[in-house]
This record gives structure tokens, sequence and C-alpha cells, in this order.
């Protein structure tokens, strides 16, 4: 509060004397002559004109942030007609009149009514001019002037950031520049020291200094450590007037922070690491890991390890994983627990980037022992490849050999190993291994435009250890030869106007080959020799794996030929080259006189010029007769009547069958009416015959008596015999049928397999012997089968 008013009373003290030098100008001006009306004579008489400025008028000055009571005065305006009577009125126009200035219209003092603030508006532009007050005239023309608003100390210094991050290397040298920071004051630079900044350090001391007069802040301690201290917060202040008492000041914040250099040597934590692995691990198996700790970070922290001395240098590997920075131990070949139990590696660690400054500091690496044990285990086989790849010509004969898988036993008994195909990776079974060697053998021709590759998979198996088992894909590429000639790649038909021009192209065919690429284009399009000057058309090779067909001769006619057949043979580039003869048809057809088809039918022609209407009309009328004759032809033969007695020779339903054979009868159902054995009950009632259409039913007599369920086939024979004989409508021949009915009772049974309800291997059929010659073979059929058996 002191400060502040110490300031005031300041200010009006430069006020004061700002005022009293203007007051002692303006008298100055007021003593100049006027110059109106004034002439001087020049040589050879002339009189010369000078013109006077009409009134006096200088820059004025008003002070910013001015607190007063009362309007400060800017200045005074006076004209030199201006005899103080009143009859003169001044005017004030232009920026802030008569808002911010406003002048005495009689005294032409100007006041400014407002504060003002300089870093808002510097300067105004103001007119003034001099007219009769009572008319407005304009005695004077008016004139321009300026009012600068003068400094003072109001404003702060202000930093361009709030806060700033820096970033400088560790163990920098003293002196080394970290950033810059600059403050601006708002003030007037040109006025006085207000905007006069000078910088200093209030917090981060002793590890940093900033420069007074640039702001540059840079170290002040040497070998400063990241790993002991990574981040410092320094405070920068910016102080006007010279940094002197009274000045404003305006403050920022620094984060500095230290950057990472290889200024540390990586560092194991224990002298010796102890490690196992099991025999039945497999070439690059992760076998353990090590790491050493270097504080550095980043690229200078990178850390790459090698195995340097040791017994188990052949056996095993070391990589660097540089995401966690350990070194893995794998195992590079195969292991045996019966030859060796342990080994001993010396492993080094050393950092991949160096820094030549700090390279005083000591070599950047250390060693440590790793002690390895072998552990005994029974494993599976292992095949020598983790996957094969296999090639075989296409069409190869079966039995060709593929390739060769190959696996062992890792374990010291080294079993036996066999070898099988997983079948449903080979479901059309088109290969086969040997289960002793692993070799891989077709057994049916391959086809590359069928199936281009084969995967299949090989298991291989412990001979006296099922269940240790091994599986390796195998890839099986068909390589193609040239066995499929080239062909048309579409169905073709092509069409030539009857007025067609020689030479004229009339279409372009392409063609396909399903063999590879090195086996199909370049197509070679010719015409087969014995048609290689053909008169109608020609044939040209585009050679783009196209042709064209041309027209060789003019003019075709549709009444002539309306279809020519074009064979065209197509060659491949393979080796040995295939070749196919393809057949284009090119119809005959109308078109107008651009080319248009307009019809391909020749028939139009044919009936115009052959037949006319009434033919037609006759023709048909023939055709009509003929059809309707042959319908009365057939109508009168149906009407005729069949005689009743069928002379033998052309008889078609043979009712008497002979068999030669022993067997047999059960098959033949032609010739008789099966359903009437299956149902021996249908005698009962009234049985139609089969052989002749009776004109009238006949119903049975009734002193006819059925037959029981349980009749005899004697009885079942004799009953249709005496049926027939008494039939009147019966022809005048017996009616000889065979049925294979044996009726219920028999002692022999049913011989139909349909209904035993037992298996062969239930029944003896020693009984058939004594059935006498008639089941002979049957019986000799049934004891050679038995025997069979036996063995």
């Amino acid at each position: 509060m002191k400060e502040d008013n110490c300031l005031h009373a300041a200010l009006i003290c430069l006020g004061m004397l700002y005022y009293s030098h203007a007051i002692t100008t303006e008298k100055l001006n007021h003593t100049r002559p006027s110059l109106h009306g004034h002439h001087e004579k020049g040589k050879e008489g002339q009189i010369l004109h000078r013109s006077k400025r009409g009134w006096v008028w200088n820059q004025f000055f008003v002070i910013e942030e001015y607190t007063g009571p009362d309007p400060v005065l800017v200045g005074r305006l006076h004209s030199d007609i201006d005899s103080g009577d009143g009859n003169i009125k001044y005017i004030l126009s232009g920026e802030g009149a008569g808002i911010i200035f406003v002048i005495d219209d009689k005294s032409g003092n100007i006041h400014a009514t407002k504060t003002l603030d300089r870093e808002e508006r510097a300067q105004y532009t103001l007119t003034a001019q001099a007219v009769d007050r009572n008319t407005n005239r304009p005695l004077e023309p008016p004139s321009e002037f300026i009012v600068k608003v003068q400094d003072i100390n109001d404003n702060p210094p202000e930093f361009l950031h709030e806060n700033y991050h820096a970033n400088v290397p560790e163990r920098s040298n003293v002196g080394t520049s970290v950033i810059q920071v600059t403050a601006s004051d708002a003030d007037d630079p040109t006025y006085g020291n207000s905007a006069k900044l000078v910088y200093s350090i209030l917090e981060g001391q002793p590890y940093f200094s900033v420069e007074a007069q640039t702001g540059i802040i840079r170290t002040a301690l040497p070998n400063m450590d990241r790993e002991a201290k990574e981040e410092y917060h320094v405070v920068i202040q910016a102080k006007d007037m010279g940094g002197h008492m009274g000045g404003l000041s305006g403050t920022t914040k620094v984060t500095i922070t230290l950057t990472d250099v290889n200024d540390n040597p990586p560092k194991f934590p224990q002298s010796v690491y102890q490690m196992s692995v099991s025999e039945a691990a497999v070439p690059g198996e992760e076998v353990g890991r090590v790491k050493a700790k270097d504080p550095d970070i980043g690229e200078n922290g990178l850390v790459a390890y090698s195995i340097i001395d040791g017994d188990g240098v052949d056996m095993f590997e070391i990589t660097t994983d540089y995401e966690t920075q350990e070194g893995v131990v794998k195992l590079k070949k195969l292991l045996d627990f019966e030859t060796k139990k342990s080994y001993s590696l010396k492993v080094e660690a050393a950092n991949v980037h160096i820094d030549p400054k700090f390279i005083s500091n000591g070599p950047f690496k250390d060693t440590v022992t790793v002690k390895i044990t072998v552990e005994d285990a029974d494993e599976p086989p292992v095949f020598l490849k983790p996957s094969y790849i296999f090639e075989v010509q296409e069409n190869a004969a079966s039995g060709t050999v593929v390739g060769k898988v190959h696996a062992k036993d890792p374990d010291a008994a080294n079993s036996a190993i066999r070898y099988s195909i997983d079948r449903h990776t080979d479901l059309e079974r088109y290969f086969t291994i040997n289960a002793d060697d692993g070799n891989i053998k077709t057994i049916k021709a391959l086809d590359r435009e069928e199936i281009a590759w084969h995967n299949i998979s090989v298991f291989a198996v412990e001979v006296h250890k099922q269940h240790q088992e091994a599986k390796v894909p195998v890839a099986i590429k068909v390589v193609d030869v040239n066995d499929n000639a080239p062909k048309f790649a579409a169905a073709y038909e092509a069409f030539v106007c009857e007025n067609a021009r020689s030479n004229q192209q009339f279409i372009t065919i392409s063609a396909d080959d399903k063999d590879d690429s090195a086996n199909g284009p370049r197509f070679i399009f010719s015409l087969p020799p014995e048609i290689i000057h053909n008169p109608n058309f020609t044939l040209r090779d585009n050679r783009d794996n196209t042709a064209s067909v041309l027209v060789r001769r003019e003019g075709f006619s549709r009444q002539k030929q309306d279809l020519y057949l074009l064979p065209i043979v197509i060659s491949d580039g393979g080796l040995p080259p295939m070749s196919s003869t393809n057949t284009l048809t090119i119809r005959v057809c109308g078109c107008d006189s651009n080319g248009s088809l307009l019809s391909c039918n020749a028939e139009a022609y044919i009936l115009n010029a052959g037949l006319s209407t009434g033919a037609l009309i006759a023709i048909l009328a023939c055709i009509v007769i003929l059809l309707v004759i042959v319908v009365l032809f057939v109508t009168l033969k149906r009407q005729k009547k069949e005689p009743l007695i069928v002379f033998e020779e052309e008889d078609v339903r043979e009712n008497i069958i002979t068999y030669d054979d022993e067997g047999g009868g059960e098959e033949d159902t032609e010739a008789f009416d099966i359903a009437t054995l299956q149902n021996p009950d249908g005698i009962n009632g009234f049985i139609p015959r089969k052989d002749i259409k009776p004109e009238y039913q006949y119903m049975p007599r009734p002193g006819l008596r059925p037959a029981p369920n349980s009749v005899d086939v004697d009885d079942f024979i004799n009953t249709r015999i005496q049926e027939a004989d008494n039939d009147p409508t019966a022809p005048p021949y017996d009616s000889i049928q065979i049925y294979g009915y044996e009726g219920r009772g028999s002692v022999a049974g049913s011989l139909s397999s349909l209904e035993s309800a037992t298996t062969d291997s239930d029944l003896d059929y020693d009984y058939l012997q004594n059935w006498g010659p008639r089941f002979k073979k049957l019986a000799d059929f049934y004891r050679h089968q038995d025997y069979f058996k036996d063995m």
C-alpha cells in the first residue's frame, strides 16, 4: 500500500512538470508574429506571398491511468486571429472527440474526461478547426494533431508459458544450456525502465543458474546423476525497472529432466545360475534365463548376451530378449542323458551402445557361470524335421516313391519306429507309407487339375510303447505334366452373312487349358492340313492366345448350304505339346446392308421356291385320309371274334412249364398265380379261371364240399381237377398247373428261407440224404458247406 501511494505521488509530480512545460511552450508560441497578409518584395519588384500557419499546435501528452477528481488538461489550441473577443469558436473532431477528449470552444483548452490505458491505445489522432461563432464559417483550414498516452509502470512482466519443460543430459558440464525462458512487459519499452526486464532464479539452486538479461538457464553443478535424481523444479523470476526496487515481477516454473547416458555397466546379481533340462527337449527349446541389471534406460541400458566359454558351447546357445533384457539359454542340439549329464557355460553380458565419453568408467560388461543338469525322460519319437514338403509328377504310376520321413526314439533304448498315415487326412487313399522305413508312395495316379496339393499327416509310434506317438505334417505338391489339350474357351457358334465380303472377320475365338501356365499358353491356332486351303474360310492366329476367323470368298447362299462345320486345331506350349481339334459351327444368315443379322432360317426360301399354298393343303388332306383308314382298320380288327380254342403254337400264355433241374421252381412266378398258393383257403368259394374269359359266371354246385383248412396237397389238386371237370366253360383239354406249395403238415416243411426261424448254424441237414434222388443235389450242397465251416 505504501508503494502504491509513492507511485501515485510520483505520477502527479510528473504531470505537473509536464503541464508547466506545456504552458511555457504555448506562451513562446503565442509571441510569434502573425504572418497573415504579410507580403515580401522579391527581386525585380516581384511580390512573393508566404502563407503562415493559422494556429499554434504541437504533440500533446497525457499520462495513463490518471485517477484524479478533475479532468486532465491535455493542452490548449489558439489561433493568431483570435483577439479574445469570443467571436471565434474552436471545434474538435477525430478519434475520441466528444467522448474521451472535450474542448472549450472559447479558450481552446482540451481535457481528457476518462482514464486512458496506453496498453489499449497508445495515441489518438484529432482534428481542430476555428470557425466564426455566429456564422460557423471556417476561419482557418482544419489542422490535425496527435495526443499520445504517456506510459507508467502499471504492467508486470508475463512469461509466454506458465510451465516449461526441458531436458539436459546427465553428467553435463557446468554452463550447459538447458532452455531459454522469455517474459514480456506490456509497458512502453521506449520510455523509462518500465519494460526493462531482469531474470533471476528463485528455486533450483545450486543445480542451475539463469542469465539475467537473456533468461537462458544453464547447469551450475557438474556430474549430476540421473540414477540419483532425475527431475528438478526451477522457479524463474522476471522483474521490470531493471530489477530495481519498486519494479513489478512475474514468475514461471521450469521442470528439468536429466536424460540418460550410458555411464553404468551391466552387473549380474549372482555369480552362478543353476538350470536343468530334460533330454527329451528339442533344439530351440528354452532352458532358462539370466539377467544382468543396468540402471541406465533406453538404448543405453540394452544388454547383449553371449556364451564365451564352457563345455556346453556346442550344445547350447543364448539369445537376448530385448523386451525383458534377459538372456535366454536355449538348446542347440539334442541331449543324451546316458552320454553326459551336466554342462557348464560362461555367459557374458555387455552393453550394446557404449558412450566414448565414459569409456574410462571401466569395461561395460560382466560375466556369470551357468550350470545345466540333464534330466532323464521317456519321450515320444521325434521327427528330424518339423514338416516335410515333397513333389511328385501327376499321372505317375502306382507305387512311385514320393519321399521319406524319418523319426527316431530319443531315449537310450532307441526303440524301433513304425509309421502310418492319418487316414482322416487322406480319405481317398492316394498314398501309402512303409511302416518300417517311412517311404511314402502313391497308390493311384494323381491329377493336378483335380487336386494340386495333398496335405497329409504321418504318425510315428514306438513299437514297444504304443502311447509314445509323434505326428508331422507332409505337404505333397503334384507337379504338372502336359496331359490336357487346349479347347475352345466357350461353345462358339458363329454366323456369316450371305453378302459377306472377302477377308471379312466375323468371330474371334480363344482357348483354355487345364494344365499349369508352363504347359498352357501360348496357344497356336491352325486349320487341319487337309483343309488348309479351305475355299470358304481362313484362320488368322493373333498371337495373343486368340484367333480370328475370316471369310475367304464372297457370297454365300442359304439355299445351297446354310451350315458349315470348320475344324480348328489348337496346340499349347507344353513339352511335349498337346493339341486338339475343335469344331466351329458357322451358320449362313441373311443380313442387311450394314451387316446386321436378319434371319438364319433357310426354310422360308425352300417353301417359297418349291410349293404353293394349294399344294400344301393337298398334302395335309392326304395325310388325314391315311390316318382315318388306319383307325378304321384297327377298329374292325378288334371287332372280330377270337376263336375259342387257341392253338398250341399261338398260345402266348403257356401253362405247362417243364423244369430240368432240381431247384429253381420257387423263383419262377410268371406262369402261375402265386397268390393262390400263398392262400390255400381260397378253395372255399368260386375261383375264377385265368386261361379264358368266361361268358357267364359259374356258380359252384351245392354238392361240392369245401376242403378243410388242413387239406393236403393231393386233396388240393384233386379238388382243382374236379372243379375243372364240372366247369361247363372249361376248354376241352386239361389245364396242368404246378404249385410250389408244400401243404400243411408236410414232413419236409417249407423249403423257403424266408420263413426259417433259425440260422444255418442251428440246423442239421443230414436228413436231406433220406429224401431221395430229387434232393440229392441239395443234400450234397449243404454237406460241402458244413465241411468248409469245420475247416
